[in-house]
């Protein structure tokens, strides 16, 4: 199955994302109108300590209205590989670098409207070098058990998807 895009149009573009509408014929031969969020694609590290606890950083989503645990996370820059921009944010955000990165997993975020994909990763061997926070970041360093998870989850002090699937490829794995 396909689509083929018949026109499109650009209708925001800014400093994050871009927005188009496209028109496209289905394979049944109709018409359809798309709606694509378009975004470079972004990498989640799930930085490790050697005993087996989780760095995650406390933000307030503005989107959401509230604080919530995140896995520390970044946009890429056009033409960066996955793996530099998850030393990169690794380094900015939790002030550390990595002995090992390993990619555990890439998904789309939400396909049927966006075109973001995520890298998902685990650090390993952490050594403190003194994070660099972009301007606009407020972030406080949480560090967690494993153990403490589900109530983290079923309370919502986690409730974002790129965090829960770098925890649950983590513990799976």
């Amino acid at each position: 199955m396909s689509e083929t895009r018949l026109s499109t149009e650009k209708v925001f573009s800014g400093r994050l994302i871009g927005v188009r509408v496209d028109t496209v014929r289905t394979d049944s031969g109709r018409e359809a109108t798309r709606e694509v969020v378009e975004h470079p694609g972004a990498v989640a590290i799930l930085p490790v300590t050697d005993d087996g606890k989780l760095i995650l950083v406390r933000q307030f989503r503005y989107a959401i209205g509230r604080e919530i645990l995140e896995v520390p996370a970044g946009t890429r820059e056009p033409g960066e590989a996955d793996e530099v921009t998850a030393v990169r944010e690794l380094r900015e955000e939790v002030g550390v670098e990595a002995d090992t990165v390993e990619l555990l997993a890439r998904y789309f975020i939400s396909p049927g409207w966006c075109n973001e994909q995520i890298a998902v990763f685990r650090a390993t061997g952490l050594r403190e070098v003194g994070s660099q926070l972009d301007q606009d970041e407020v972030i406080e360093l949480v560090t967690i058990s494993v153990d403490d998870l589900p109530a983290l989850i079923a309370s919502g002090d986690i409730a974002d998807a790129k965090t829960i699937t770098a925890i649950l490829l983590h513990v799976r794995s």
